[in-house]
This record gives structure tokens, sequence and C-alpha cells, in this order.
């Protein structure tokens, strides 16, 4: 599985939920491979991203960088540019809509803005995740602390979690394979 940058593949393959991990710079990027993480999300250009990791690279900035395997869309109107689309959902009408416009193989799914502070971002999530048709890919965007956190949105079936950049090893836990 090294080596390969599609997004999807990676996430669908492999035991267990993957961990896609935001990062700012190269050495983040060739420390979140290290650690286990099947794909980095970047929002900016990247000086030696592609020499530091062999990870896919996820988009998740305005225009795209050349060097990006998939992108996060945030509308269905959004144009795909020829890479692999990541379709981020809030709720069940903007998961609907991406559906019927698009039909994306991969959807990031995130807490509503205007949710009550009460409610738990996570079971915000997987309140969309009956809703995302067999054979699609959920990637998970919520604050995880612990590998429990992630070990309970997998076991409600999401395929992967997009985190903030850190050391990821405990999310991932401790027997991943070294790339």
């Amino acid at each position: 599985m090294a080596g390969s940058r599609s997004l999807s593949q990676r996430i669908s393959e492999g035991d267990g939920i993957s961990i896609v991990v935001r990062v700012a710079d190269a050495t983040a990027a060739r420390a979140a491979e290290e650690q286990g993480a099947e794909a980095v999300a970047v929002e900016a250009p990247i000086v030696g991203l592609r020499e530091a990791t062999t990870l896919p690279v996820l988009w998740v900035g305005g225009e795209p960088a050349h060097d990006a395997d998939a992108i996060l869309l945030v509308s269905t109107d959004d144009q795909e540019l020829g890479l692999e689309c990541v379709v981020s959902v809030r709720d069940v009408d903007e998961l609907t809509a991406a559906l019927e416009q698009r039909d994306p193989e991969i959807f990031l799914l995130s807490a509503h803005e205007d949710a009550d502070e009460d409610d738990d971002p996570i079971d915000s999530v997987l309140e969309l995740l009956p809703d995302i048709p067999a054979g699609k890919l959920a990637i998970a965007y919520v604050h995880v602390e612990t590998r429990e956190d992630v070990l309970a949105l997998e076991r409600a079936g999401v395929d992967a979690v997009l985190v903030h950049e850190g050391d990821v090893t405990e999310l991932v836990g401790r027997d991943h394979l070294d790339v």
C-alpha cells in the first residue's frame, strides 16, 4: 500500500479506521506518515511535500496546489479539477444535495456550525452516517483526543477521521505498521 496516492484506496484498504492529519509543513507530513497516518490534508502549498511523504494529499484550502491528489469540496457547485473529490456535509440536506448533484465516493462529515453548545460533535457526525449509501466512504471531522474516541467512530462505521497536526501515534494505535 505504500506509495499509493489514491485517498479512497488508502482509507478503504487495511485494518481499522484511517487517520488523516492536517499538516502545515513537510516535516509534519513526514512525521504523520511515520506515526501511521494514511493521508495528509493541507490548506496551503508546502515546499517539499512530495519528497517528504508518499501519502495521498487532500487539499482543504482554496484553489488547489498542483501536488494534491484529492480536493475537499464545500459546495456541490465546486469544480472537480481532475482530482478525487471529498464532499463536505454537515446535515441531511447537504448530504442529499451532494448525492443528487455529484454522487461522490467520499464524504467529510462535520458538525453543523449552528449546533448547540450542548450537542456532542461526534454524535452530530454519527447521525449523518446511516444516510451515507453503502460503498461510499465517510471521513469524520471532529475533535478526538484519545484512541477510544477513534475506536468509537470506527465501531459506528466511519472509515477515517481528520485530525489536526500533532503526535498521532496514540490515535493510530501503538501497533501500526511502519511505512
